[in-house]
């Protein structure tokens, strides 16, 4: 899929070195699960999440003390966008972009006076950074909470707009907002009814999605059926998990809606059936786990992992490289061109051998 010949048009955004909205590429982001007060081990896994292909990273600001972490992040190897996470003291907003924050996230309902949201908006226009402005169901105002009666999608796009007009008052527009829900139903309702009614870059994730399982599974729901409407400019999966577990879900997210150049490597195989010759299941798995080990995994290719020669070699010609199985053997195809026959006992390897080659 071209995902820009169907994307929404939004605002084109600068968050530390990377953009977000317009044409630019959809970015991939997690949060830190550290102490923000033990600097190294946030530091540690900001670079492990890197190193992974998080794009932004967020980080908790739950007081001053922690705010020194963002230059000591800065000052040791941390290369990609930093936002700060803070809840309702609008001193910390202030002086997180002043210690060279790349992204506040605040709701600028929650802090107080007009004063308050001006005296932020100043100190974010001044630092040339972005606010990013966070609703979700557990957090609306209560005027609207009462209007609508529950946290309905048009009570969650209300909310958002709210808050984006407070900004809008002192003449700030570098706003990222994000709609999320723990429902995916809602939070695909609520993020269609936003996107027609701005044109600020939307964030999107549902919001407390549980474990790695089913958490990737309405993830995969909410964020993807947005993916395929043409909404989204940055994503977050929400896992009870390590945080490098969101990037793995958000790149599987990519490929299952086809985006194609920053998921890397699409694999396609059958189900099984009784007409499978090969142990499918097992090669399909050690396929996956070799290829993160050589580093391929992250190949912009589509590979094709067939169990017969039924379906397997036309699936496998829609490919870039792939194999057919037979019994106990099966024939290699590059670009729907049938290379060799290759024993099943080296048909990883010799795939792998390849893929490098391409």
């Amino acid at each position: 899929m071209d995902y820009n010949s169907i994307r929404r048009n939004t605002r084109k955004i600068k968050i530390g070195n990377i953009y977000i909205g317009g044409d630019s590429p959809i970015a991939i982001q997690s949060m830190t699960n550290t102490d923000t007060h033990d600097k190294e081990a946030t530091l540690q896994q900001i670079l492990s999440l890197e190193s992974r292909g998080c794009d932004i990273v967020r980080i908790t600001v739950p007081d001053t003390e922690a705010v020194s972490t963002i230059p000591y992040l800065k000052n040791n190897g941390v290369s990609i966008p930093i936002v700060a996470d803070i809840h309702f003291d609008y001193k910390i907003a202030i002086s997180c972009a002043e210690a060279g924050a790349d992204k506040i996230r605040i709701n600028p309902g929650n802090i107080g006076s007009d004063e308050r949201v001006e005296a932020v908006v100043d100190a974010c226009r001044a630092a040339g950074i972005p606010i990013r402005i966070g609703v979700n169901s557990g957090s609306l105002e209560k005027h609207i909470l009462e209007k609508h009666g529950a946290p309905t999608a048009a009570a969650l796009c209300e909310s958002a707009l709210y808050h984006a007009s407070l900004l809008e008052k002192y003449g700030f527009y570098d706003t990222v907002i994000s709609i999320k829900a723990s429902n995916p139903y809602e939070m695909i309702k609520a993020n269609r009814m936003l996107a027609a009614s701005c044109d600020y870059p939307l964030h999107l994730g549902v919001t407390e999605a549980g474990s790695k399982e089913i958490g990737s599974i309405k993830s995969a729901i909410g964020i993807g059926s947005l993916l395929c409407d043409g909404i989204g400019d940055t994503v977050r999966v929400s896992l009870t998990d390590k945080p490098e577990s969101e990037i793995d879900a958000a790149k599987n997210i990519f490929r299952a809606v086809g985006i194609k150049g920053q998921s890397g490597m699409d694999i396609v195989s059958c189900p099984t059936c009784g007409r499978t010759k090969i142990d499918l299941i097992s090669l399909v798995s050690e396929f996956e786990r070799r290829a993160k080990e050589v580093g391929i995994d992250r190949m912009p290719i589509k590979v094709a992992l067939m169990g017969c020669v039924v379906n397997g070699p036309g699936e496998a010609r829609e490919a870039d490289i792939g194999i057919a199985g037979g019994k106990g053997e099966a024939v290699l195809i590059k670009k729907g061109i049938v290379v060799e026959k290759i024993p099943e006992d080296n048909l990883v390897e010799r795939l792998i051998e390849e893929i490098k080659k391409l």
